[in-house]
């Protein structure tokens, strides 16, 4: 089960990172925070002090075509805000 599926780089986690060292990452929905650590920790090579978690549901989406009305839902996700030790930091940008 791979755990971490992307980090999430939008202006408001960007802030986070620099002003509070908090980093967003898109995560299975299975993992606990147990799991989510150890992989941060062993894919980036930093100490984590926290890890908090947020459950999406996917949403109601309603498309009118030709053919009629066409109902469906998004994918459910989950996402896991990881705080690091003071003096550490992940740069998601080294690798462009």
């Amino acid at each position: 089960m791979e755990i971490l599926i992307k980090p999430i780089v939008t202006e408001k986690m960007t802030n986070q990172g620099e002003k509070f060292n908090r980093y967003g990452f898109l995560v299975n929905r299975k993992a606990n925070k147990l799991q989510i650590k150890k992989a941060v920790e062993q894919l980036y090579g930093v100490n984590v002090e926290s890890v908090n978690t947020i459950n999406y549901g996917g949403k109601k989406k309603t498309r009118y075509t030709r053919s009629g009305v066409t109902t469906g839902r998004t994918a459910a996700t989950k996402k896991a805000v990881v705080t690091l030790a003071k003096g550490e930091t992940i740069d998601f940008y080294s690798n462009i």
